[in-house]
């Protein structure tokens, strides 16, 4: 008899890795979703395609899958309460939706269980357990009966065209990389033997590692990508562009640097290296159809305190190396404006641009950037620096293209 894996979260990286991780291993994967469409496809197929796309594209089909309506709590929590292993990807704004029945489930279980939180945020571990915890009995014994694992995911799936989705909603793109890093100590009892899985003691590393060099150079590809080509939907094209390829690829070694001296019995020169390398390489997978809108999208979270951009300025800082390619990247997010398949911007986005204009690069760096004067006027001088050698960059750029329309 297979184990079962509870997988809550049917999006992209519920199906394309998570699931599939497990499924392969052996396990009956239950996806828990809100989506009655995909809820209902799930138990009409018992199994959904992947579509590698990459230089050697491949088909995966994942099987022995079923669904389970989330708003069913009593099929949910039953479901919690005879799993074997469970896992997260809900997304951050929709945790708070499921602690409750999550909570019931591990109430009505006789055995621990490890619960994998793929939320791709620090610390969430934390967050989870003060969140579980309200709604569990005083004096639950937490620690014995309820593992949590952090996880930080570099997996690059794109966002599907609507008229794919509509014909199957189980399709999934992604890239070929298949790896889940997961905290090793976040484990209770034996930590499962899972192809991809890979665990690491000093996890803070890696989840630095991914937020300050992955995270961070996309974001950059993006919104440099954008200034210099509006017209461009692609993250591989963007990426081939000389001047967005240099100065992301210098801004992901401010990272790399620092993380080395951060974290020096984790990376060295030649590991970071190999990793930036492969990431540019992946930035530049033109059979993904990753979109610089998708990347983009969302900029005031992206550029918050402890973000990829800024959180990495502040370590360059913290170690010594003067981060102004970094401050290029935040600079260049004030301009980003990308759209969707409809035309439309992300909410957020427009909200952004809005205070922006309103208010000026100042507010932004202290209410949206979370940076004070006192502690970080240095690099609030490099940002508005920046700032405005980028203004002046596109106000050039313009005019190139102006007289180049004239003289044609």
């Amino acid at each position: 008899m297979s184990k079962k894996f509870i997988q809550y979260g049917a999006g992209n990286i519920g199906r394309s890795l998570v699931g599939q991780l497990f499924s392969k291993a052996g396990y009956e994967v239950v996806f828990i979703d809100v989506d009655e469409k995909i809820i209902d496809a799930l138990n009409r197929e018992r199994k959904y395609l992947i579509q590698v796309k990459d230089e050697v594209p491949q088909d995966i089909w994942v099987e022995n899958v079923r669904g389970v309506n989330g708003n069913d709590i009593e099929a949910v929590v039953n479901e919690i309460a005879t799993a074997d292993m469970m896992a997260t990807a809900v997304g951050t704004n929709a945790l708070k939706y499921i602690y409750e029945v999550i909570a019931k489930g591990i109430k009505e279980r006789k055995e621990p269980i490890n619960i994998i939180i793929c939320e791709n945020l620090r610390h969430m571990s934390k967050i989870v357990r003060e969140s579980l915890t309200q709604y569990l009995p005083e004096g639950f014994p937490f620690q014995e009966r309820v593992g949590l694992v952090e996880t930080t995911i570099g997996k690059m799936v794109p966002i599907m065209p609507k008229e794919i989705s509509e014909k199957d909603p189980l399709l999934v793109w992604s890239e070929a990389y298949n790896l889940l890093y997961a905290a090793k100590d976040g484990f209770i009892g034996e930590i499962p033997d899972i192809e991809g899985l890979i665990v690491k003691s000093n996890f803070d590393a890696y989840v630095d590692r991914k937020l300050f060099i992955h995270n961070l150079g996309h974001a950059i590809t993006a919104y440099l990508g954008y200034l210099v080509d509006p017209d461009n939907i692609y993250i591989s094209t963007a990426i081939e562009n000389e001047f967005v390829r240099h100065i992301t690829e210098a801004a992901m070694w401010e990272s790399g640097r620092a993380l080395i001296r951060e974290y020096p019995f984790e990376f060295d020169e030649d590991s970071q290296r190999e990793h930036i390398n492969d990431l540019i390489c992946r930035f530049g997978n033109i059979h993904l159809g990753d979109t610089i809108y998708r990347v983009g999208r969302d900029v005031p979270r992206k550029i918050g305190f402890n973000e990829r951009l800024i959180g990495a300025a502040r370590l360059g800082i913290k170690n010594n190396i003067m981060p102004k390619y970094t401050a290029m990247g935040v600079a260049a997010a004030f301009f980003f404006r990308a759209v969707d398949q409809n035309g439309e911007m992300y909410e957020n986005d427009k909200v952004f641009a809005e205070e922006l204009e309103r208010h000026g690069v100042n507010y932004i760096l202290s209410n949206i950037c979370g940076l004070d004067s006192k502690k970080h006027g240095a690099l609030m001088a490099l940002i508005r620096h920046a700032h405005k050698l980028l203004i002046g960059w596109a106000r050039g750029m313009r005019q190139a293209k102006f007289e180049d329309n004239e003289e044609k």
